[in-house]
């Protein structure tokens, strides 16, 4: 009986040596009694790291992990929160982050997240005001073409063409053109349109209906002005499209939240969950 006692004490020894040895080998920093393991790092590292990335990686989460604990010990005992302020402010956050998640939750399953373009049409005629513009817009189309291409007429002829006949010859012509835009019913800034064609910093006052050409070292500019709205006018409902999604979006979001507000005043009042004295 003594001699199988001794032999159990011997194995628990044993088995707990070797458990011991694993933990350890297993740790791969030490910041006072706290500890990292290498399951962490190996949580945390990205699949697709090779053996350089996993490296530098490990060696900056070690780094990250020891500040973070030393920052920490050191705060408990040198900052002093004897009335419990910390705590209230922890406190505060979990249920601020609780009520946020549960509102995301409801948001996510009952929201209408369908917007028709008559819904998007009674937005703008409503809130025209609000799309003033901070920059003009302009509608044009352009070809940028080297000097020495063949029968430059014609080509100035069709461009300035309205049909649709003469614009589908030019763009069958495409290869011929060191850039081009033929579609003149999207609304672009015009800064931006500057810096992809230059030359028109040359042309003071830019006009609906104008039709330009100017050359420079690169090549030949065309360039055929449909329409243009300046700064302070109010944007065309297509180039504000996205941004009146999200105002629709974040004002359905805004009223959901208020009726699940009000129903869980209601139903907790019914159900003598809420009383006020």
């Amino acid at each position: 009986m003594m001699k199988n006692f001794i032999l159990y004490i011997i194995v628990v020894l044993v088995l707990f040596s070797c458990e011991k040895k694993n933990i350890e080998n297993d740790v791969v920093a030490r910041v006072n009694n706290s500890y990292l393991y290498k399951e962490e790092i190996l949580s945390n590292m990205p699949d697709n790291f090779n053996r350089e990335d996993s490296l530098l990686f490990r060696s900056n989460y070690i780094n990250a992990w020891a500040l973070e604990k030393l920052l920490l010990d050191k705060a408990k005992i040198n900052i002093d929160d004897k009335e419990g302020e910390i705590n209230k402010l922890v406190e505060t956050y979990k249920k601020e982050l609780l009520i946020d998640r549960y509102k995301q939750a409801v948001l996510q399953q009952e929201l209408d997240t369908i917007i028709t373009n008559e819904d998007i049409d009674i937005h703008y005629k409503r809130n025209k005001e609000i799309y003033k513009l901070n920059e003009s817009l302009i509608q044009l189309q352009y070809i940028h073409y080297n000097k020495e291409i063949n029968d430059e007429k014609e080509l100035i002829k069709l461009f300035k063409s309205n049909s649709k006949e003469d614009v589908n010859e030019l763009i069958s012509n495409e290869l011929e053109y060191n850039s081009f835009n033929f579609n003149d019913s999207i609304w672009v800034n015009l800064n931006q349109v500057i810096k992809k064609l230059p030359v028109l910093k040359e042309v003071r006052n830019i006009k609906k209906n104008d039709f330009i050409k100017k050359e420079d070292s690169l090549g030949v500019y065309l360039v055929s002005v449909k329409d243009l709205l300046k700064r302070n006018e109010i944007a065309p409902k297509s180039y504000v499209v996205p941004t009146i999604k999200q105002m629709i979006l974040h004002k359905r979001k805004l009223e959901l939240v208020k009726k699940v507000e009000k129903t869980l005043i209601i139903d907790a009042i019914n159900k003598k969950q809420f009383e006020q004295y």
